[in-house]
């Protein structure tokens, strides 16, 4: 039987899912010179990553850390994703908030100094939470 802590996983991995979407549409967007759409669907990135750690949170706190089922290669491919996802995982909420508030306050030149890694490293961790949910559940 699956439980509310289980189920908060595929839960988890749609909200990675969607922030990677919301950020490469944020991208185009901005490279298209659509600066409203570009601040929406950043603003609408950080709300869902937002949403996903108070998942991610709740989850963990239900159930723990869950062991990888997988042997030889993998499981080393494995925790070399997942180590790298964590990593940059816990500097993803400082880079994005402190872009988005540059950005919100017209400091553009500061912005677009600091985008040209939060972009990337948030895009990864995104991406690669949805690769980790995949390489423990499917």
């Amino acid at each position: 039987m699956t439980t509310f802590g289980d189920s908060l996983a595929l839960v988890n991995a749609c909200l990675n899912g969607t922030s990677a979407l919301l950020l490469f549409s944020g991208r185009t967007a901005i490279a298209r010179r659509h600066l409203l759409l570009h601040r929406r669907l950043m603003i609408s990135a950080l709300t869902v990553s937002t949403v996903f750690l108070i998942s991610y949170l709740t989850r963990f706190y239900l159930t723990g850390a869950h062991p990888y089922p997988g042997h030889g290669a993998m499981k080393t491919v494995y925790f070399t994703v997942l180590i790298s996802h964590m990593t940059l995982a816990a500097a993803t909420p400082f880079l994005a908030i402190r872009s988005l508030w540059l950005g919100l306050r017209n400091r553009i030149e500061a912005h677009k100094r600091l985008v040209r890694y939060t972009y990337p490293i948030w895009l990864y961790v995104s991406v690669t939470g949805v690769v980790v949910y995949v390489m423990l559940y499917a």
